[in-house]
């Protein structure tokens, strides 16, 4: 699993991958089922035809997508790290590619060296679906009032309890997270919820844009959703919306580059800046 140390007597070197995570039960392994670990493994088995255990940055659950994702493994095949993103791709699945590989520190630990972690829910906010958008957004029909929703994400921003975000805690799991930054932005027909922290708990992201959706077409003041937070009471938030809208657009590392978040519908994707005001148009 994933909990293991990585073995600290050969190379280490570190992917930034991308994925559709539409057929997969997620990142991390789940026995014989479809994983972003488990064709990692055997891409990695069927190149340097050695088993090759893969750790990752951050868990995705099952539908979640990623931009930015991490993952590491320790390896004796002599070949440049460049070498590993023409190989693996050429016999990985086509909704799984990796677009950066880099030789790391002997003890880099993808899950425990990252500083930060940055996700995007997007939010179909129009009367009609779309063919295109819907393995990546979720489909709300009713206006959303992007003001009130990102006045409310501004709430979660700083070190705080984030309990009623999540589900059932694990006994002695500590709830308390720094989020750098939380904030709704509307591009076109697009409503895109964008957080980025220490660390989440499981289901935490998309708790938490269920209950600013609540909050944009009126359902949820923004006082509600204040005593929703400080209550600080595990499943209090939500509802949990849908895997497809959810995105890993980041991982952020000292030693590794910082990777634009763009590519994500509709295109570039930025945190809008501190004095920016963002209209319900």
């Amino acid at each position: 699993m994933n909990d293991q140390p990585l073995d600290a007597s050969r190379r280490r070197i570190a992917l930034r991958i991308e994925y559709d995570g539409t057929e997969y039960l997620g990142s991390q392994l789940q026995g014989s089922d479809p994983t972003i670990q488990g064709e990692l493994e055997r891409a990695l088995d069927q190149f340097t035809r050695t088993f090759t255990r893969v750790y990752m940055a951050g868990r995705t659950d099952a539908g979640v997508h990623a931009l930015g994702q991490v993952a590491a493994f320790a390896t004796s095949a002599p070949y440049p790290s460049e070498t590993f993103v023409q190989a693996l791709n050429a016999r990985l699945p086509v909704d799984i590619r990796v677009r950066a590989a880099y030789q790391m520190a002997i003890d880099f630990d993808p899950r425990r060296d990252a500083r930060s972690r940055t996700y995007c829910y997007a939010i179909l906010n129009r009367g009609e679906p779309s063919s295109l958008l819907r393995r990546f957004t979720h489909h709300v029909t009713k206006d959303l009032s992007v003001r009130a929703m990102d006045a409310a994400a501004r709430e979660l921003e700083g070190q705080l309890d984030v309990a009623s975000f999540s589900g059932p805690l694990d006994v002695g799991r500590t709830s308390i997270r720094t989020v750098h930054r939380c904030r709704v932005v509307r591009r076109g027909d697009l409503v895109l919820l964008l957080i980025e922290a220490t660390a989440f708990l499981q289901g935490q992201v998309r708790r938490t844009v269920g209950t600013l959706v609540k909050v944009g077409i009126g359902r949820l003041s923004i006082e509600d959703f204040r005593r929703i937070k400080d209550a600080a009471t595990a499943g209090l938030a939500g509802p949990s919306l849908p895997a497809q809208g959810l995105c890993l657009m980041a991982v952020d590392y000292q030693d590794l580059p910082t990777v634009a978040m763009e590519g994500w519908p509709p295109g570039s994707l930025a945190f809008p800046k501190s004095d920016e005001k963002e209209s319900d148009t």
